[in-house]
């Protein structure tokens, strides 16, 4: 695998990035390429096809990892055996990141009990019925329709939901560059990159085949959603901003981008928590169907 060359990925890898993750389906939020893209100008991480299957690497002086590849599984095997071989020649233990069960359950058939496991919570992925989360119903959920009912009554004839096109782009760009400065994210790298990703995925719209959601009040965009297809039956959420300060901005903005853009599919992924107290309580307070459970692979000690 030494000879093989690993690259960013950029707007023209496209086409070929998209064609192993449509026929290699997961549920895993990773596996876009617009996610891909985006995130790799935060991250050193590169790709290439290694033996008719796409592999992802992440490495520097200190170590090197990978992700599952996608493709057939006799392809996948043989990939993973040079990417097992190459960790060897760098002298880095084979480590994997990103792996769901069902991938660690087909690498445990061929290698069986030659690796280990460790999922991450931080994480996992928040899986939900489209159904509940467009109606809200249900004793559970109470508390989110009474957010909505009073978002409706003090905005009454003032709001409006409408799809992201070329037409409103440029008012959800100001919107965001105004998010940013009063979440103050230039003093945090990890805001700062995440504004970042928001900021290109709105500038890319288009290019990247997202689609996306916006809420005005008065006219004036005050939430807005960005998301695409993942497979047959389920839809990601990459992006979602409101302002704070409007009282139940974000409950209406998902709400009304799943009724709108999102009844075609069954679930809606509306990725991790990345650990945040904050946002795990907000996750959980939707009640997911289910979690897509991520971990690192590692091998066992002989």
């Amino acid at each position: 695998m030494e000879a093989i060359q690993f690259k960013r990925a950029e707007l023209e890898d496209q086409e070929i990035i998209a064609h192993y993750f449509e026929h290699h389906t997961s549920r895993s939020c990773e596996r876009t390429f617009a996610n891909v893209y985006l995130w790799s100008r935060q991250y050193p991480v590169k790709w290439a096809i290694v033996q008719n299957a796409l592999v992802f690497k992440s490495e520097d002086e200190n170590h090197v990892s990978f992700a599952y590849p996608a493709g057939a599984p006799e392809d996948v095997k043989n990939a993973l055996e040079e990417m097992m071989e190459y960790s060897k020649e760098k002298g880095r233990p084979f480590l994997m990141y990103n792996v769901t069960p069902e991938y660690f359950e087909q690498l445990n058939e061929w290698y069986p009990e030659r690796f280990q496991i460790e999922y991450d919570r931080d994480s996992a992925d928040y899986v939900y019925e489209s159904e509940k989360l467009a109606t809200l119903s249900g004793k559970k959920l109470h508390g989110k329709r009474n957010h909505i009912n009073k978002f409706k009554s003090l905005c009454d004839g003032r709001w409006s939901y409408e799809s992201m096109t070329g037409e409103n782009l440029e008012d959800c760009f100001q919107m965001a560059l105004k998010w940013r400065k009063e979440n103050e994210c230039e003093d945090d790298d990890e805001k700062r990159g995440e504004m970042c990703v928001a900021l290109n995925s709105l500038r890319l719209f288009k290019e990247l085949h997202l689609t996306g959601g916006v809420l005005r009040i008065d006219g004036e965009v005050v939430a807005f959603t960005i998301g695409e297809p993942i497979c047959e039956d389920t839809y990601v959420v990459h992006i979602e901003k409101a302002y704070a300060d409007v009282q139940g901005a974000y409950t209406m903005i998902n709400q009304q981008f799943v009724e709108h853009e999102c009844m075609n599919y069954k679930y809606v992924n509306r990725e991790d928590d990345t650990g945040a107290e904050g946002l795990r309580k907000a996750k959980l307070s939707y009640r997911p169907a289910f979690m897509v459970e991520k971990g690192d692979v590692t091998e066992k000690d002989v």
